[in-house]
């Protein structure tokens, strides 16, 4: 039983995921990406026993796969002050469609209603 759990939690890691094997050659860094992937995994398990607790079975990539339809984007406004340039950052996030917002009700999640200030954001940096 436990070999086969093992092996389902290197399926999940490997699909659900994406984590790929990596080739380190230093100690720590092979500690890191382990640690990275048990993390990842013992919340895998996680939401999945939070789903079963709430009623909604255990089948968590479905749940991640009907989460991600909502988006999230800034919005960048060009602000002028006198001789100064600046940008006014928007956070805000899609309104689910009825399905999935009847999903976070069950989980007793809820998304922002209204738009957040973003501030301190560092510039990607162009090639």
């Amino acid at each position: 039983m436990q070999l086969q759990q093992a092996e389902a939690a290197f399926r999940t890691s490997k699909s659900d995921l994406k984590l790929r094997p990596i080739f380190h050659h230093k100690t720590e860094r092979v500690e890191a990406h382990i640690l990275v992937c048990f993390l990842a995994l013992a919340m895998w398990r996680t939401l999945e026993m939070w789903m079963k607790g709430k009623g909604l079975g255990t089948c968590a990539r479905q749940l991640v796969g009907e989460i991600a339809t909502i988006k999230s984007m800034d919005v960048v406004l060009p602000v002028r002050s006198g001789q100064q340039q600046a940008e006014l950052r928007l956070r805000v996030v899609s309104k689910p469609d009825r399905m999935v917002a009847e999903l976070l009700q069950r989980l007793d999640l809820h998304l922002p209603t209204r738009s957040k200030l973003i501030e301190n954001v560092v510039q990607k940096i162009k090639v």
